[in-house]
């Protein structure tokens, strides 16, 4: 069984529905609300717990170290 995970355009369009904003102003820095958001939206829609520690969520700081973090997590690579 395959898990699936979030691509690039995935974590963008999760981010932008923090504010509702357009996927062109999401910009590529991720910020702590915003990454708590994600967190939280992986979460609900791939019906996972993440138990990230601080070390990945650290990394988390860009969108695409957040997809390579998530498709670690989310695929235990």
């Amino acid at each position: 069984m395959s898990v699936a995970v979030p691509e690039r355009g995935d974590v963008v369009a999760m981010l932008a529905s923090y504010g509702n904003r357009p996927v062109e102003a999401v910009a590529e820095r991720i910020d702590s609300l915003e990454l708590a958001w994600l967190v939280h939206q992986v979460e609900q829609r791939y019906d996972v717990e993440l138990d990230l520690s601080d070390d990945s969520l650290g990394r988390m700081s860009t969108v695409d170290s957040a997809v390579d973090v998530l498709r670690e997590a989310l695929t235990g690579i």
